[in-house]
């Protein structure tokens, strides 16, 4: 996963290592803990897989210092000397290669990844780049496993043994679970419409409908 979170990011731009794991925490979401021991290494793997290069930070020209004379010459030397410094400790900067663009479709595409939340909302966050069938087939696999999991969560609320409190947690539990099943069902609804719009944030209405009508199983 985290493999294809990287990718995904260098899609987009070239970055270093903290800006990827910035917009890992902070665009994705998906991995706030995500340390630079973990990160570093996959870039390593991925770089020695020849799905990533690194971009070494160049030295600037010295620009701006009076030649031709001692102190001139000793600032130009000052001044090249804190560049090299300056480039050392740059960020290397990750670019995604062509190589690595196919890993990524591959990765983002794999059924067999499988559709578990934390997995299912990276690959959403990347769907723009799945032809239509393939990113509503990963819609639809991921709601038909919550209709499911809709059932089994119903099927507990007949037990006679809950108290008040576990009761309403399944309940809790059942409602998030329907409101999940029409947030699809929105985005299912944009990827047959013939012209794409932003799609809308199912009401309130429309999430008590879903969990009225949703299978039982």
């Amino acid at each position: 996963m985290l493999d294809l979170a990287i990718l995904g990011l260098l899609q987009e731009s070239d970055l270093h290592g903290y800006e990827i794991r910035r917009r890992l925490r902070d665009s994705l979401g998906l991995m706030a803990n995500i340390s630079f021991g973990s990160l570093y290494p996959a870039l390593a793997r991925l770089e020695v897989q020849g799905a990533v290069s690194a971009i070494e930070p160049g030295i600037a020209p010295v620009t701006g210092v009076a030649m031709g004379s001692l102190s001139g010459e000793l600032a130009a030397l000052r001044a090249r000397r804190s560049k090299v410094v300056v480039a050392k400790k740059a960020r290397k900067v990750y670019r995604i290669t062509p190589l690595g663009r196919e890993l990524f479709t591959r990765l983002l595409e794999d059924p067999s990844a499988g559709d578990d939340p934390r997995t299912f909302t990276l690959r959403l966050s990347f769907a723009r780049h799945l032809a239509p069938d393939v990113r509503r087939a990963l819609l639809e696999r991921r709601r038909a496993h919550l209709v499911e999991r809709l059932s089994e969560v119903r099927g507990a609320t007949a037990r006679n043994d809950l108290d008040v409190y576990a009761r309403a947690v399944v309940e809790h539990t059942a409602a998030g679970v329907a409101n999940d099943i029409a947030w699809l069902d929105g985005l299912i609804a944009h990827e047959a419409a013939p012209q794409h719009t932003s799609p809308q944030s199912p009401t309130a209405s429309d999430t008590v409908s879903s969990a009225s009508t949703s299978p039982q199983g």
